[in-house]
Formats: C-alpha cells, sequence, structure tokens
C-alpha cells in the first residue's frame, strides 16, 4: 500500500500540470482580456465587468493613460480592442504590470514555480492577495459544503439501505415518488420557493435572508452563535442538498438491491443469519463501495462548483461567487489559483477514497494494480 500511494502522489504533479496547460492555453484565445478590461474601463466603454479595478491599474495609469491618449494612433497599430487613440506606451505599462510583456511559455513556467510554492500573487482588479481574497470566501464555501454533503450522507445511506430492503413496499414506492420529484426540480428554483415561503417572500418570515450570520454575531453568547450560524444556513443547504439527496439515496438503494440478490446473500440466509447479520457482515461492506466511489466528485461540486447560483439568491460571498465574477473579469490570477486549490484538492480526495476502499473492504489490494 504504500508503494500505490507513493505513486498516486507522484502522479498528483502530471495531472496538475496537464490541468493548468489545457488551462493557461484556453485562456490565452479567450477574447477581453485584462487589458481589454482596463482600457474599456479607461474609453468609458466598460459594461460593469472592471468596476471593481483598484488603484493599482486605474490610479497608477489612469490619469496618465488619459492624459497621454490625446495623442491619436492608428488603430491598426494596436493588438488590443478600443485602444485606438491610447498612446503605445500606456498599453506597453499595462501588459508589463499584467505580466503580458513576457511570452506565452515563461509567463506559463513562472506561474507554474509560484503556484508550487502557494504563492498566487495579487488579484488584477482588487488591491489584495488572491489567498487572502479565497480565505475571506472560504467560511462560507465550507460550511455550504461540508454541511451539505454531511446532511445528504446522513440521510441517503440509511434511506437507501431501507429502500433496498422493503424493495416494492408502499414505503418504497412512495418515498420514491418524494425523491423523483426532488430530482426533477433545480436546486436555484426550489430555493427561491423556499424564500417564498419563509424567507419574508409572501408567507412566513422566519429564516433570514443575507449572510452567514447575523450582524450582532460577535455580540451573542457561544450557544446563540451556534443557533445564529445554522439560522442562516437553514434554506441554503436545503436548496443545495435537494438533488444530491436523490440522487445518493437511489445509488445507495441500488447498490444494496444488487448484492441483496446476489448468491453469498442467499447462502447466507439459507444458514440461519438473521437479516442483520447479512445485511451489516456481508452486503454493507460490498455495497458501499459504489456510494464511496461517488463521493470525491459529490464533495468537491457540493464544496466549490454548487454553490454559485445558491450562494447568489442567499447573498452569501463564496467562492463559487469569486470564481464565477473572476472569470468575467478575467481576473486571471484568481481563475488560475481557485482551478488549481480546487484540482488538488480534487485528486487528493480521489487518494483518500482509494484508501477508504481498503479500510472498508481489506480484500481489495492496490498494489497489484496500476495507477
Amino acid at each position: 500500500m504504500t508503494a500505490y500511494i507513493i505513486r498516486r502522489i507522484l502522479f498528483i504533479v502530471p495531472t496538475m500540470f496537464g490541468i493548468m496547460l489545457v488551462a493557461f492555453i484556453v485562456v490565452q484565445f479567450a477574447p477581453g482580456g485584462p487589458v481589454e478590461q482596463v482600457i474599456a474601463k479607461l474609453t468609458g466603454s466598460d459594461t460593469g465587468a472592471t468596476s471593481r479595478i483598484s488603484g493599482s491599474a486605474g490610479g497608477d495609469f489612469g490619469s496618465r493613460g488619459m492624459a497621454q491618449g490625446a495623442s491619436q494612433v492608428d488603430a491598426t497599430t494596436s493588438k488590443y480592442r478600443g485602444a485606438q487613440g491610447l498612446d503605445p506606451e500606456f498599453i506597453k505599462k499595462l501588459e508589463k504590470q499584467f505580466g503580458f510583456d513576457k511570452p506565452a511559455p515563461e509567463r506559463f513556467a513562472l506561474m507554474l514555480w509560484n503556484y508550487i510554492r502557494f504563492d498566487f500573487g495579487k488579484s488584477y482588479f482588487r488591491d489584495v492577495s488572491v489567498l487572502q481574497l479565497i480565505k475571506e470566501k472560504l467560511p462560507v464555501s465550507m460550511s455550504l459544503g461540508i454541511w451539505m454533503t454531511l446532511l445528504t450522507y446522513l440521510i441517503s445511506i440509511p434511506l437507501g439501505i431501507r429502500k433496498a430492503m422493503d424493495d416494492g413496499s408502499r414505503f418504497d414506492m412512495w418515498t420514491s415518488t418524494v425523491i423523483v420529484i426532488g430530482y426533477a426540480i433545480p436546486g436555484f428554483l426550489f430555493a427561491i420557493l423556499l424564500i417564498i415561503l419563509f424567507a419574508g417572500g409572501s408567507f412566513f418570515d422566519w429564516f433570514p435572508l443575507r449572510g452567514l450570520v447575523s450582524e450582532n454575531w460577535w455580540q451573542l453568547p457561544w450557544w446563540q452563535k451556534i443557533l445564529d450560524y445554522f439560522w442562516h444556513l437553514t434554506l441554503p443547504i436545503i436548496s443545495m442538498a435537494l438533488s444530491a439527496f436523490a440522487t445518493m439515496t437511489l445509488l445507495t438503494k441500488n447498490s444494496f438491491l444488487e448484492e441483496i440478490r446476489k448468491q453469498y446473500v442467499l447462502t447466507a440466509r439459507a444458514k440461519g443469519c438473521t437479516r442483520n447479520q447479512v445485511l451489516y457482515g456481508h452486503v454493507f461492506r460490498n455495497a458501499m463501495l459504489i456510494v464511496i466511489a461517488g463521493f470525491p466528485s459529490a464533495f468537491v461540486h457540493a464544496f466549490f462548483t454548487g454553490s454559485l447560483l445558491i450562494e447568489t439568491i442567499f447573498s452569501l460571498d463564496g467562492l463559487g461567487l469569486l470564481g464565477f465574477e473572476s472569470v468575467l473579469n478575467r481576473d486571471y490570477p484568481v481563475v488560475f489559483a481557485t482551478l488549481y486549490i480546487f484540482s488538488l484538492i480534487g485528486v487528493v480526495v480521489n487518494l483518500i477514497s482509494d484508501l477508504t476502499y481498503t479500510w472498508i473492504d481489506p480484500r481489495i489490494d492496490f498494489e497489484t494494480r496500476e495507477v
């Protein structure tokens, strides 16, 4: 097992290199880069995507750029859309500030060297480091991802096992109906419905609609802080967990049904084993493997990418919203840093998932399997 873990850790290096290389190449062909964003801001053609440009871009170059813009330049001499009328020296300063004065291979190599040391630099359009930005947004995404995943597994696995054991019963039929309906409802639409019903929309005003905690949270005693925290999280977590709950329940049920119908279960029953002995002594270990296999993708999805609309609807400023805004604003340090961190966590969680296989079923031996 030690050799397998070492191989998997070493395999992370080419995996991360490939992910970052593909993303970097795609970005090179994406129109409307950071230089174009600043040009749009200075020429008055900005549509709002760069409304948070800080003094580093606007302050350092704004006054001089507009003054130097009196020197008219032929539009064909500039490779940037909307740059006609701006001094070429000003454009070169912008390129140097954003690092575009270097060739693409050199920029990519420098980015990898910095990322290996977890040096993600500063945001292009916010006067703050990328790590500080992620640190500020992380509590929201951690809260949504961890509690949603925990709630989903705590409910879905026991429910899926019960449905498998009572397959075809009235309980199985009506719970399946509820699950299918829940799966068919988009999370953001269900979130709006919850707001209408319970957050002061048209009926009850039981839950807050903004933020992770109340404004006076720091003044509350510890037990009220906990209650306030979960009070704010109730509706967002329910909205996010709806589709994941349905998927995990059906996955658990089908996995247990497949195992229950195998010959070794019939043999165990014929030997006089009780229902619980068969279920937890024979079936559980095999049936849970497929459930665990889906954990990495479910966890990463819930933790990072699955919360964008929910964060927007409930005014929660987390990593999902940060990544989306960074893509719109072409804030490449934030885009690449979040991609790097998300991908790294994904491959690490995938390794942990494999190790969990061996804990549940010691018969699995990864030493005999190629990475």
